[in-house]
């Protein structure tokens, strides 16, 4: 089980990577670079606020994973 964690948590990494790509890429910058305000706003909440959470959170519990942090035989 612990292997599969593992191979998890190198998963959860590389979401985290697309993720940030995409959310840069089709999302946030875009979106600021618009001319509209609703898209402006959009744009830069998702930067701001949306992206770190997201990309933070997949980041921390993929490095978790990773390294064994959720192994069974660590108390």
């Amino acid at each position: 089980m612990d292997s599969i964690k593992k191979i998890l948590g190198i998963v959860w990494l590389l979401l985290a990577v697309v993720v940030a790509y995409f959310g840069f890429t089709d999302f946030g910058i875009p979106k600021v670079m618009s001319d509209k305000q609703e898209d402006h706003v959009f744009g830069w909440i998702i930067l701001t606020i949306l992206m770190p959470i997201i990309v933070g959170g997949l980041a921390v519990f993929g490095w978790y994973s990773l390294t064994g942090e959720y192994s069974a035989d660590k108390k």
